[in-house]
């Protein structure tokens, strides 16, 4: 029996414009990103979706909303981006002038250096990986999509493929990534499509 998870970026959002760290921050969608949202919508329209699930952050809300309209969904508070302590709402430019080593250790490997007030990514990673384990519990057999965050999608990838290249792994905006899990393992299937393909 495999169970298909539809991962969902969110549109991009203004502070993704504006290279500025988003995570707990509850943050919109910009018009850019409703629009890149709607481009999506219609490879949807008959994919055959069981069940919905989001995060409780307003650009997530909102993305689930612009491509399933009123249909059932379920908030997932633990489906939240990392929180990025303190270096929520600084540019890259910013953070280099405030932490310039703690963030330049951070960039090279995220998983040995902490960020100050920030969640660490192994927390991070436990949280998404325990929020994903539960939905499946749920809906063995079933295709599900899951409507999250870029580095949301980043860990539980890096970690299904046993690789530390975090930021590999965090697709773009209004993008999908499909997952397969079956055999008590899961897979990888496709990453950072534009368009929803074919079940």
């Amino acid at each position: 029996m495999t169970t298909r998870l539809i991962f969902i970026r969110h549109g991009i959002t203004e502070w993704n414009k504006q290279r500025r760290y988003c995570g707990r921050k509850d943050v919109p969608l910009s018009r850019q990103g409703k629009i890149q949202v709607l481009k999506l919508r219609p490879g949807f329209k008959h994919a055959e979706i069981d069940g919905i699930y989001c995060s409780d952050r307003k650009r997530a809300l909102a993305t689930r909303a612009l491509i399933f309209g009123k249909r059932d969904f379920t908030k997932v508070k633990q489906l939240r981006e990392i929180d990025f302590g303190v270096l929520e709402g600084l540019r890259h430019e910013q953070i280099l002038k405030k932490y310039p080593q703690a963030y330049k250790k951070w960039l090279r490997d995220p998983f040995r250096a902490n960020i100050p007030r920030a969640e660490t990514m192994a927390d991070f990673k436990k949280r998404i990986t325990g929020a994903v384990r539960r939905i499946v519990g749920l809906n063995p057999g079933k295709t599900i999509a899951i409507v999250c965050h870029g580095g949301v999608i980043g860990i539980f990838v890096s970690s299904i493929l046993k690789s530390r290249r975090f930021w590999k792994y965090v697709p773009s905006p209004a993008s999908v990534t499909l997952v397969r899990y079956g055999g008590n393992k899961y897979s990888l299937d496709k990453f950072n499509l534009k368009r929803m393909p074919k079940l």
